[in-house]
């Protein structure tokens, strides 16, 4: 199992090649669990007026592991209002992180930070606790997302956040990468205590610091990022409605870096594509009135499901046309989708890790998506939210050493095939449906910025290729001459 695993895969000499590999786009990940939690927990404490808030007392074993809680921004002296510790406080003051690091009961600082990792994050014993099943892991797994949003959504933080997530990226051999973000958790300026209304800020410092880390030294390798926008999908019709047309707005604004539209939350609690549908083709007619191309790219099948609901998710994603799937865990099992994903050339957003962690299998020798290599669906390897998963890396290397030593049939070049497909179904650019079809089957022999990234990968991939080979050769003569 991964969690046990990881310690000792991160001391193979496998490791060390893997870690080296241009592993090319990330196609699947959320940004809240993109977070490089130590550093980020100190960035908190360093900058002034940051607090921390609960919805109550945080005194007994239950509130610590359950009671909600947030960071926040304050200008007062919020070290008057007491602790957050004790019976006496009341609910939504805002608490220095300081006074409540410095009061946190048996420990102080260093246990804080560990409780604040221990509730953002699934923790060893949650890892390996595969009898409470699937929709445990989802609580637990859901429960982390507002706390990591609340500690990096702040203006300061934040743009040091993503120049920090781009370079971790970039140093793990991953040049572009599709982001997904909730926009559930609100955004907040430097020095304003109120949130901001909508997310224009949000999306304007992010497009800022993507510009600024690609004309810089360390970031020109780096091809760049774009947002994916997602809609939690346990919401009702009318929150998802003004969803959709923040979504659209916010396009209009940013065109460049909103790249799709997709819903997420767990599937086997949430409302399938079909109960959806109205308000999914409510959104492609007010796209089309506003001119703008905002494609599907579906989380469908991150299920244990066989003909239920949210196994039909993956019918209806690929009837709505959605141009790449998430997850696809129960794909295999159907083998007329399995034709249909393959003429329409959908990839697959495989996330090994992740689907493990929330207990879809037991460890990586039992994950489907071998099946679906073997059917030849276009798939690739993504590390989906690696803070709560345990990875304490942003790169993709745990999921692709787990791939290339679990399965035999893998192989370094089945590895490399996966990274280039991350590279062949990128959205760098918008595209109409017939434009992208064409492009993406035109790969590299294409005329467009996909066949370019295309091409530097390869180049990329045959200069790792020797390097491994220099490195890690025969050392035995096998010349039958001598």
């Amino acid at each position: 199992m991964f969690s046990l695993a990881k310690d000792r895969i991160e001391k193979s000499k496998l490791w060390t090649i893997v870690k080296r590999m241009p592993k090319g786009a990330l196609l699947h990940c959320h940004l809240e669990a993109m977070v490089d939690f130590d550093w980020a927990i100190e960035e908190a404490f360093a900058t002034e007026g940051v607090c921390i808030t609960a919805a109550g007392p945080l005194v007994t074993p239950q509130q610590l592991q359950k009671t909600g809680f947030s960071f926040t921004y304050s200008k007062t002296n919020a070290n008057d209002h007491g602790s957050v510790w004790t019976e006496g406080y009341v609910a939504g003051t805002p608490v220095t992180l300081s006074s409540a690091g410095g009061n946190f009961p048996g420990g102080g600082r260093q246990a804080f930070i560990e409780w604040v990792r221990s509730r953002c994050t699934m923790t060893p014993q949650e890892h390996v606790a595969q009898h409470e099943g699937p929709n445990e892991a989802w609580r637990k797994f859901l429960s982390c997302f507002p706390i990591l949003g609340s500690l990096v959504y702040y203006e300061p933080i934040f743009r040091k956040f993503l120049r920090r997530l781009f370079k971790q990226l970039l140093d793990d051999g991953v040049y572009f990468v599709d982001m997904r973000s909730a926009f559930y958790t609100p955004y907040r300026r430097q020095g304003e205590e109120e949130f901001d209304a909508d997310f224009f800020n949000y999306l304007d410092h992010m497009d800022e610091e993507i510009e600024k880390f690609k004309a810089s030294e360390q970031g020109k390798d780096f091809w760049g990022a774009r947002m994916i926008w997602t809609t939690v999908r346990q919401l009702d019709k009318r929150a998802v409605v003004k969803h959709m047309k923040q979504c659209i707005e916010m396009k209009l604004e940013f065109p460049e870096l909103i790249a799709g539209y997709d819903l997420v939350g767990q599937e086997d609690m949430g409302r399938s594509l079909a109960d959806l549908a109205p308000e999914l083709f409510f959104f492609r007619k007010k796209c089309a009135e506003s001119g703008v191309e905002i494609p599907f790219f579906f989380h469908a099948g991150e299920t244990l499901g066989d003909g239920d609901s949210v196994d039909e998710n993956l019918f209806d994603a690929i009837l709505l046309g959605t141009r790449r799937i998430g997850h696809g865990f129960s794909l295999y099992k159907h083998p007329l989708l399995i034709d249909m994903v393959k003429d329409k050339r959908i990839l697959v957003e495989s996330c090994p890790v992740s689907n493990e962690a929330l207990r879809l299998c037991g460890s990586i020798m039992s994950h489907p998506l071998p099946a679906l290599l073997a059917r030849g669906v276009p798939c690739s390897l993504c590390n989906d939210d690696p803070t709560i998963f345990g990875q304490h890396a942003n790169g993709m290397s745990h999921d692709f050493w787990q791939a290339l030593q679990g399965w035999q049939n893998l192989g370094l070049a089945g590895l490399g095939s996966l990274a280039e497909n991350s590279v062949r179904w990128a959205s760098y650019e918008d595209y109409g449906a017939k434009e992208w079809a064409q492009d993406v089957k035109d790969g590299s022999m294409g005329k467009g910025i996909r066949a370019q990234r295309l091409k530097e990968w390869i180049a990329k991939w045959e200069r790792f290729c020797a390097w491994v080979v220099d490195e890690y050769g025969v050392d035995e003569n096998l010349d039958p001459a001598e």
